[in-house]
């Protein structure tokens, strides 16, 4: 059976204070699927549809088996594109990756071998088990959207996301990403164990889906499907998405208090090594936009501001080694800057 697929004209109509999108439903209807598919993790579902929604990328961090790669595989199973995982390992190479030029004896030319970094969505596991050689190659495709071999670039797909995970339990044998590198994710989402009815709903889940799997394969259906137009046509309107001058002075605060928090409190000055660069004040604004489309609003509050504003900043500055000392993360640094900065 094909796929279905969810279409839409190239025009897009603005969004007005009191209507949803045209293409709201669709996405509400994505984002149901992989609740119901992945619970317990709804936090994880928001963000992916964010970072899949405002082009961004996303890194993921948690204990094994909390269902990182069921979520990202599930999503590529609703929208139209490829998936593809790449398991990260000590030895993997940067061609391993990106991809190779062949000699071809029929022709006598080199002919360019495709990596599987040319899908739609990516699984990069364990990201921090390569080296940094391996590691560029990946984000130096994720910031160009692109790669080079050899004197010829190639241009990576239109609609290209890649969710990276990380282990924290294990950290023998890992390369930690520089924080320039880090800075490259949308987001960096911090995930926990389910909750005890959650987990029960996971059983459950599991046990019918093993059912299912024994049953006749021709009562299967195919999943429908969000096509890329949407998703494209989705990515437009969430920049047409009003935020008015105080907002968005607002949200500029908030990335200066990280550079200069001793502006706001004395103590926090000695608890920041250095702060967020322009592009988290991009990626601030563009999930906050983003927030506030899967919300139904064409407009953005402090509230969208202030929900995802932990999963854009707890990567792109760092505390120094006195705060470090004192068990003081950039999570508890961003909560206090949060409650010094009047929110319009």
């Amino acid at each position: 059976m094909s796929d279905a697929i969810i279409n839409v004209s190239n025009e897009t109509t603005p969004l007005s204070e009191n209507t949803r999108s045209e293409y709201w439903p669709a996405i509400h209807q994505l984002e149901q699927h992989l609740s119901q598919s992945i619970i317990g993790q709804q936090k994880l579902v928001n963000r992916m549809l964010i970072s899949l929604l405002a082009d961004g990328h996303l890194l993921v961090e948690g204990a094994p088996g909390l269902a990182k790669t069921r979520a990202i595989k599930t999503l590529a199973d609703h929208i139209e594109g490829d998936f593809h995982r790449i398991q990260f390992t000590p030895d993997l190479l940067p061609a391993d990756i990106t991809g190779t030029e062949i000699y071809r004896q029929e022709t006598g030319a080199f002919e360019f071998q495709s990596g599987p970094i040319f899908h739609h969505l990516i699984l990069a596991d364990e990201i921090n088990r390569a080296p940094a050689k391996v590691q560029s190659a990946l984000l130096e495709a994720m910031a160009e959207r692109q790669i080079s071999v050899g004197k010829i670039t190639h241009p990576l797909p239109d609609l290209f996301m890649v969710m990276a995970t990380q282990n924290p339990i294990e950290q023998a044998g890992t390369y930690p990403l520089p924080e320039a590198q880090l800075d490259r994710f949308l987001m960096h989402v911090n995930i926990d164990y389910p909750a005890v009815e959650d987990e029960q709903k996971i059983l459950q889940l599991t046990r019918n889906e093993a059912q299912q799997a024994t049953a006749n394969s021709s009562q299967s259906v195919e999943p429908v499907k969000v096509s890329q137009a949407v998703i494209m046509a989705v990515r437009q309107e969430i920049l047409e998405i009003d935020m008015i001058p105080e907002l968005e002075r607002y949200l500029v605060e908030i990335i200066m208090a990280t550079r200069k928090p001793e502006r706001y409190n004395p103590q926090l000055g000695n608890y920041v090594s250095y702060g967020a660069s322009p592009r988290g004040t991009i990626a601030l604004d563009k999930c906050a936009r983003a927030h506030a489309w899967l919300a139904g609003r064409s407009f953005a509050t402090p509230e969208d501001v202030q929900a995802v504003v932990f999963d854009v900043l707890r990567h792109r500055f760092s505390v120094s080694f006195e705060a470090e000392a004192q068990g003081i993360t950039t999570d508890q640094v961003i909560a206090q800057l949060l409650n010094l900065i009047a929110a319009p």
